[in-house]
């Protein structure tokens, strides 16, 4: 469902006020926080979708890679999973299930999360993920809300990957191509909430189905900003470009674009197919943070050293005209 619809939907369901709760859905963040006591706080998520590639394994992979993000993104630790599975009665072998299932259940022991049980759906199409519980100090929350005017912007994976996995469906995206979406989308961010909780982060999301310029929008209005972002600094996989510029798109870019264009100004000199691409719905995507400019030097070294693909990508001005700004 695309952010606009969710948000219409949204509008309509009373606000029940409840004192325990730190993080609701009002600012469309990641994941909700509920405090437990002066020192813990649950994060809660849920998260599944259908394949975006054919291999069973690597699908369980990404699923659970994708679900424990919000988390991370919070700077929690995600400690428990359920597994949420739909799966067609006839027509497919169960091993394919077993092999999602597998698949989710090793990226979740690498991130050292306990799978608790599920809840399993009959239905023609496959769909799976999970629901995500972590822990948090009360105290020490990052929501997308808090970017400040002087801070920079940084993400932490490529862009691309919802053009180029709707391209493997076509048979357009290459084989090194799919290679690179698939290790990114399977890696998790827990290295990199690591760093950054060391360094004077300010605000946090993850990019994931509203594309980048999305999350962004969502950020500078909770933050009460102007997000400008360079478009000539944001990594994304090389050919994601050229698959761009054929047209072949996820349908969200567009209903994200609607969404967020009377908000938003992009410069004349930015190409179509790159302000695609930065509408472009991820999967298991990067973090953006908005940051101190005094520690962007350190979390970008420390993220390297790491081996993870961070880049700073733009700047948090006053409220002023527009949310967004691309040049």
């Amino acid at each position: 469902m695309s952010a606009g619809s969710l948000a219409q939907v949204l509008s309509q369901i009373p606000r029940y006020k409840h004192p325990e709760v730190l993080v609701g859905y009002d600012t469309a963040d990641d994941a909700g926080v509920y405090k437990i006591d002066e020192e813990r706080a649950l994060v809660q998520t849920v998260d599944f979708f259908t394949p975006i590639v054919d291999d069973p394994h690597l699908y369980g992979c990404i699923a659970a890679a994708n679900s424990l993000s919000d988390v991370y993104a919070m700077g929690g630790t995600p400690i428990t999973a359920m597994a949420i599975t739909c799966f067609p009665e006839k027509g497919v072998d169960l091993q394919v299930l077993a092999d999602i299932m597998k698949g989710g259940a090793e990226k979740l022991h690498e991130a050292g999360v306990a799978l608790l049980g599920g809840h399993s759906v009959a239905d023609p199409e496959i769909k799976f993920g999970y629901s995500v519980t972590g822990l948090i100090h009360p105290g020490r929350i990052f929501t997308n809300a808090g970017a400040r005017p002087g801070d920079v912007l940084v993400l932490t994976k490529p862009l691309g990957i919802g053009i180029l996995t709707s391209g493997i469906k076509f048979n357009k995206t290459s084989q090194e191509a799919a290679q690179k979406a698939i290790e990114v989308m399977s890696s998790l961010n827990r290295s990199a909430a690591e760093i950054m909780m060391r360094y004077n982060c300010h605000a946090v999301t993850d990019v994931t189905g509203n594309g980048l310029l999305g999350h962004a929008f969502e950020m500078a209005n909770a933050s009460n900003a102007t997000l400008h972002i360079d478009a000539g600094k944001v990594p994304y996989i090389a050919e994601a470009y050229d698959l761009a510029k054929a047209g072949l798109l996820p349908r969200t870019v567009a209903s994200t674009w609607k969404m967020i264009q009377p908000f938003t100004e992009v410069s004349p000199d930015v190409p179509e197919p790159l302000k695609n691409i930065l509408l472009d719905p991820q999967t298991s995507g990067g973090l953006l943070i908005s940051l101190d400019s005094k520690d962007l030097h350190g979390i970008l070294e420390e993220m390297s050293r790491s081996g993870i693909e961070a880049a700073q990508i733009g700047h948090v001005k006053p409220p002023k005209g527009p949310r967004i700004l691309v040049q």
